[in-house]
């Protein structure tokens, strides 16, 4: 199987050169998509591309992860597509990993090992469960603050998982994620509009577990990642109001019509409840920009 890997990037100059550096030595073509990146990034690719065959896209506005992949995937000619960010730096022989686990177990999507900065996998984030409405609702009515180790939060993380055996699983991160070009086309790629991210992996993987399609974790592919690299660049209203709007786009998509409204009061009542913890010190931006961005939310929903 010929692999391509397609890399997204927004402002990513500080962490590209690493992750292409790494893809260089794993046999696979390169895609890169450069989502209007303000600093260096187009530069550092430039340079690496002079000594390298990487393809890049260059584009003139922020399309989002999922449109900049589906992008990428439109212009790669491998028949196994690898989603990585470009924070997510694959060690020797992690690609060639993923394609025998893809092989081995005749799979339609595999998730890498992503690996803390201990070297540790990244617990409850590498792969988790397919989302019901009761673990979202534990999240955003702050049951999960509060309680860190209920079950069902044990369950839809996966945090009693083995996390050094290969097994199926429901749905691996979508910053290391190796899908073929039969499964992908079959659902026809990421849903646009989860802008500019979050959400979009999830879908995809319910899309092909509808399809009755197998997904695995394959613990030889590792990946350092550090992790946040693109949300990191919103501010904390835009990540709330994108994160809490991408969940319920998900929701509208996946549950009913009752379980959307039920999802829908709870993020308002969510709000509610961290606009008072602000209101005591519990915050991660000042008070007037906390305040306002769970009322962006809040108009954002209902």
């Amino acid at each position: 199987m010929r692999c391509s890997a397609i890399v997204v990037t927004h402002n990513s100059g500080a962490t590209i050169g690493a992750c292409l550096e790494a893809l260089a030595h794993e046999d696979c073509e390169i895609v890169v998509v450069d989502n209007a990146s303000a600093d260096y990034t187009v530069q550092r690719i430039e340079e690496f591309v002079a000594w390298n065959p990487v393809c890049l896209i260059a584009n003139e506005q922020n399309l989002g992860f999922g449109a900049a992949i589906n992008q990428g995937a439109r212009e790669a000619t491998g028949d196994v597509l690898l989603v990585l960010n470009p924070d997510a730096i694959a060690e020797p022989g992690a690609v060639a990993a993923l394609l025998r686990c893809l092989e081995t177990t005749k799979a339609a999507a595999v998730g890498g090992a992503l690996l803390e900065t201990d070297g540790q996998p990244a617990r409850g984030f590498a792969f988790r469960r397919i989302p019901t409405l009761a673990p979202l609702l534990y999240e955003v009515l702050l049951v999960n603050r509060l309680w860190p180790g209920n079950p069902v939060n044990q369950r839809y993380r996966c945090l009693d998982a083995d996390y050094s055996q290969q097994q199926e699983v429901e749905q691996p991160a979508g910053a290391c994620l190796a899908v073929t070009r039969t499964a992908w086309d079959s659902v026809g790629g990421f849903d646009e509009q989860f802008f500019p991210v979050w959400f979009e992996d999830v879908d995809l993987c319910k899309r092909l577990h509808d399809l009755g399609l197998k997904i695995f974790y394959c613990p030889e592919a590792r990946f350092r990642h550090s992790g946040a690299h693109s949300v990191g660049q919103l501010t904390f209203r835009d990540q709330q109001i994108f994160w809490y709007m991408n969940m319920l786009r998900y929701a509208r998509k996946h549950f009913s019509k009752r379980q959307v409204f039920f999802l829908r009061s709870a993020i308002v009542k969510g709000m509610l409840l961290r606009s008072v913890a602000a209101l005591f010190g519990a915050r991660k931006a000042p008070l007037g920009e906390t305040l306002s961005a769970y009322w962006g939310v809040v108009r954002a929903v209902w």
